[in-house]
């Protein structure tokens, strides 16, 4: 009996669509996408190592931009810029931060090598502790002016600003302080609002963003750990994202299972929370990929138990069967050990090729061969959600023989729709505008 035209007709749409679905996945690089390959986890007795050592960014050098696209420096000279937040007005907030000063310190061979690490890659500066304010842009690109806004803080990261208060997280606490319009430096005095869990913060940077209804906060918390190795004792309220209600003061867990997110922003079509997350080291080159994903209410992501979704960590005992059958694979991979902790959603307009798409800050890899990260990428969004392969937005930042001039961490846009990019090794935040034509 042979098969109808209709029948003929949909195999042959069905296999278009899948010829289609094949041709679309083979354009993504390894560890990136909403499907990614996964290898099976290697093990050594010696952990990978490839740093790539901090050198000052040669004398006239700079990152390459994308075709089409123009990088100056707003503001140079900076010390160990993190973090960045666009004030109303305009004004630029940049959090000049490190690791807490007075945290106590792990012990044994794993820390004593994530120390020199760290040193070696520019991250072992002493925390400034402070956020500078950028203002106005001179003809040459650069900022009118640079103040201290605030100072004497414990590792400040995220800002945000709801009415006339500004919310900033520090290490071991989100603080809630008095602001006014266009003031230079913060006037009134600081409040407490929150705890956050500290102590060794072997991941110690907090983030916060407002909620689009300017009712709640949201506070990112990472691990103090790779994958438990201490137990789940010292991980209580961590590797999550907190729910901090305005009116009632009350915070709870939001979301769990989140081994370090840092980024977070609202997608501007859906307003739904995303979050840029690191996984966890040590199973290989090629794993676990760091990733963005949307951030459901109550929902389980794996760490430390499983990854990706569920994909059992064996070195993790004792394992959780009932909670890695619960856990949610995330939305979108971003490449194994990016390290990508800056996530911000283009709404603007200056730049529409970017338009409700994520730009994320990759810090780059220490510990993966050859290396990976250590740029700007755009992910593009149809319809609230990830639409294609990530794009190349600001690059060399690596030297052809491995030093890295500088490593991108926060990312904002600015009132101007102009991109900003905080550079943590270079002591710059890089500005990104359409070419001069």
């Amino acid at each position: 009996m042979r098969p109808s035209r209709t029948l003929v007709h949909a195999l042959t749409t069905l296999g278009l669509a899948a010829a289609t679905l094949s041709a679309m996945a083979q354009q993504y690089p390894a560890g990136f996408g909403p499907n990614p390959n996964l290898p099976a986890p290697e093990t050594s007795l010696i952990p990978t190592m490839n740093i790539a050592p901090a050198e000052p960014w040669p004398q006239g050098t700079r990152p390459t931009p994308a075709a089409g696209l123009a990088v100056t420096a707003y503001a140079s000279g900076l010390d160990h810029p993190r973090w960045l937040y666009v004030l109303p007005n305009g004004d630029v907030l940049v959090a000049e931060s490190n690791k807490p000063k007075n945290a106590p310190k792990e012990n044994g061979v794993r820390a004593k090598v994530q120390g020199l690490v760290q040193k070696e890659a520019g991250a072992g500066v002493e925390s400034p502790n402070k956020i500078v304010l950028l203002r106005g842009l001179k003809p040459d690109g650069t900022a009118e002016t640079k103040t201290t806004f605030a100072q004497d803080l414990n590792s400040p990261f995220g800002m945000t600003l709801v009415g006339n208060d500004l919310y900033i997280a520090n290490a071991d606490a989100l603080w809630r302080f008095p602001y006014k319009t266009g003031e230079t430096a913060l006037s009134g005095k600081g409040v407490k609002v929150m705890d956050l869990p500290a102590g060794i913060n072997h991941h110690w940077t907090k983030n916060v963003v407002a909620s689009p209804d300017g009712k709640k906060l949201f506070v990112t918390v990472g691990s103090n750990s790779n994958v438990a190795d201490k137990g789940m004792d010292i991980e209580k309220g961590r590797a999550a994202i907190w729910e901090y209600d305005i009116a009632s003061g009350k915070s709870r867990i939001y979301a769990s299972g989140l081994r370090n997110p840092n980024g977070l922003d609202f997608q501007p079509q859906t307003k739904v929370l995303w979050a840029a997350v690191n996984e966890r080291d040590e199973i290989g080159n090629e794993l676990v990929p760091d990733y963005m994903t949307s951030v459901k209410e109550g929902a389980f992501y794996g760490w430390p138990y499983s990854y990706y979704g569920q994909h059992v960590d064996t070195r993790v005992k004792p394992q959780n069967p009932a909670l890695v059958a619960k856990a949610i694979a995330p939305d979108y991979a971003l490449g194994a050990h990016t390290a990508s902790l800056g996530l911000a959603f283009y709404d603007a307009d200056l730049m529409p090729q970017f338009k409700n798409g994520a730009l994320i800050g990759q810090h780059g890899s220490w510990n993966r061969k050859p290396h990976s990260g250590y740029k700007l990428i755009f992910v593009p969004f149809t319809n609230g959600k990830p639409g294609g392969p990530p794009q190349d937005v600001l690059t060399g930042f690596l030297s052809k023989d491995g030093k890295a001039y500088g490593r991108p961490v926060g990312v904002a846009i600015d009132k101007t729709g102009a991109i900003l990019l905080a550079d943590d090794v270079g002591n710059i935040v890089w500005r990104i505008t359409p070419a001069a034509k």
